[in-house]
């Protein structure tokens, strides 16, 4: 316990939110190097946000990099008053849903799309079986996550995808946490919906479910990538246990 002389220990995310905000205020008065040190710090979450919402690398890529070099020349603009990531989100998002506005077009998902060629890379581990297993669940969860109407998926993207709490996905989206919460609750069920067209046979989502149970058994740390987050839409109770 600390005593009343002592300062408080800060957690980590309180120390990351110090360190952001000093970059930010570094860039915002002509540092280079800290801005270059906020590329490095948000540049994979942005990309991974992106590549969600388009299913395209290269257009992720160039969504990516257009964020950052908007957010280079807008800095001085940033008034403080949200996170810094937060800010950001929401100039990437919108460069997302203009592209996918100015093309007119839903996802197509390929055998190749990159979101499940890097799904099965992690969750595989490299195991030509397991990747094998995964492939089916996966393709199918995220052709039901693709058929969301674009703010359903961009909401599911941001909270169960990159891990944002309500308030921040309000922030982002510049709405309420409940409609947050709200959104979340009808992507699951239009999620299931989906799914339920488009399996007659439901054994691969009992194979997801075994694989699940089989690696809780094993006591093996559940995956943090594609299965995981997009289980939660499918099974909430399940993937939170």
């Amino acid at each position: 316990m600390s005593s009343p002389e002592s300062p408080e220990l800060l957690t980590d995310a309180e120390l990351r939110g110090m360190e952001a905000s000093a970059l930010v205020e570094a860039a915002k008065s002509g540092d280079q190097q800290a801005f270059e040190a906020l590329v490095r710090r948000y540049r994979p979450r942005i990309f991974a946000l992106a590549l969600h919402l388009t299913g395209s690398r290269s257009e992720a890529d160039d969504i990516t990099q257009d964020a950052f070099l908007r957010a280079y020349k807008n800095i001085h603009r940033f008034e403080g008053r949200s996170e810094f990531f937060t800010w950001l989100y929401r100039i990437a998002l919108n460069r997302a849903l203009n592209i996918r506005r100015d093309k007119r077009r839903r996802i197509t998902m390929s055998i190749d799309d990159p979101r499940l060629t890097f799904a099965l890379a992690v969750d595989g581990g490299g195991d030509p079986r397991r990747e094998l297993e995964l492939r089916e669940t996966y393709t199918i969860l995220l052709r039901s996550f693709d058929a969301l109407s674009p703010i359903l998926r961009t909401t599911v993207a941001l909270t169960l995808l990159q891990g944002l709490n309500y308030k921040e996905a309000a922030v982002v989206l510049d709405s309420t946490e409940g409609t947050i919460a709200w959104r979340v609750h009808e992507a699951r069920r239009k999620m299931r919906e989906t799914m339920t067209k488009m399996l007659k046979d439901p054994t691969p989502v009992q194979r997801m479910e075994v694989a699940r149970l089989n690696r809780e058994r094993r006591e093996e740390a559940p995956p943090r990538s594609l299965e995981h987050a997009l289980a939660a839409l499918v099974a909430p109770r399940a993937a939170n246990a």
